[in-house]
């Protein structure tokens, strides 16, 4: 029996998916596959992915949270160069799992991936000097469906892994993130 080209494994908000790719690697480098249809929906990720993203970040970069209150984006996320702590944060108020958040180190050395499926904030944290990070999405962007929450609300206490004297380089959009309690929701 041949090994899987993927290994599935649920966080502990069972809809985030953490995902290792099989790496084929010799002398030369290495070789993975980072999607395919018929096996992700055979580890229980079922996705029709429309658009692919890319964004290069420096260290200390914190890019979110972000999600689209219509049009809400599927995500598979990969680092490509780098390592960055990556944050999903449960938007669905009919989730057993609403407000509660979870956050992986996704790095070129590890190569996992991780799904965070539709319904939720999305936000990285940049760990290594710089970081090439990878999204596939389920909806086009909508930029005038996109909200923010801010990164350090205090209602959801995400633990992130912030650099010693190194305060997060926020954008405008995300230093104007709303607090969690004031937040648009999914039903």
């Amino acid at each position: 029996m041949s090994t899987p080209s993927f290994q599935f494994f649920p966080t502990r908000i069972p809809a985030v998916m953490t995902i290792e790719p099989r790496v084929f690697g010799d002398h030369r480098g290495c070789f993975l596959e980072s999607w395919q249809r018929d096996k992700f929906a055979a580890g229980g990720v079922e996705a029709t992915l429309v658009q692919d993203n890319l964004s290069e970040s420096t260290q200390g970069t914190l890019r979110g949270l972000h999600y689209q209150i219509r049009q809400p984006q599927g995500k598979l996320v990969q680092v490509l160069a780098g390592e960055v702590f990556d944050v999903a944060v449960d938007l669905r108020q009919s989730s057993p799992t609403f407000g509660q958040w979870v956050g992986e180190r996704l790095s070129w050395q590890n190569k996992r991936l991780l799904w965070i499926p539709p319904g939720f904030a999305h936000g990285f944290y940049v760990l290594s000097p710089t970081a090439l990070f990878a999204y596939k999405c389920t909806e086009f962007y909508a930029p005038e469906q996109e909200r923010t929450i801010a990164w350090n609300d205090p209602d959801l206490g995400i633990a992130w892994p912030l650099l010693p004297d190194l305060p997060p380089a926020l954008s405008p959009k995300d230093r104007a993130g709303v607090a969690f309690r004031c937040a648009e929701y999914y039903p």
